[in-house]
């Protein structure tokens, strides 16, 4: 199937690229639940971290070996020093992590 070169064919291309750069960015399926709480980096498990928008086993595990390296975090941006996370998911992570305190992240 070939998409065209008018209007309806540029606006099904926007569309379909919109929708990839959603997915790629792992934003919640439609009806998924919503992330509650919040993460404490420098004492959550790996299995709190998967918990994380965008965050997987690997990445989890990445986060894990880099707190036990140096001893904990001081910055949440020091996250951007893990293979993987970028600014982009650095921002989408910010406003569930912390520092200190407890782990309270739910979904």
């Amino acid at each position: 199937m070939t998409i065209g070169t008018g209007t309806r064919a540029r606006r099904l291309r926007r569309a379909v690229g919109t929708l990839g750069l959603i997915l790629a960015l792992g934003q919640p399926a439609l009806g998924a639940e919503p992330l509650e709480g919040v993460v404490n980096i420098n004492a959550a498990s790996e299995e709190e971290l998967t918990r994380l928008p965008g965050v997987g086993t690997a990445r989890a595990g990445a986060i894990v070996a880099l707190r036990d390296d140096r001893g904990g975090f001081v910055a949440i941006e020091e996250l951007a020093d893990v293979d993987g996370i970028g600014q982009a998911l650095l921002a989408r992570l910010r406003p569930y992590v912390r520092l200190e305190g407890e782990t309270t992240v739910s979904r």
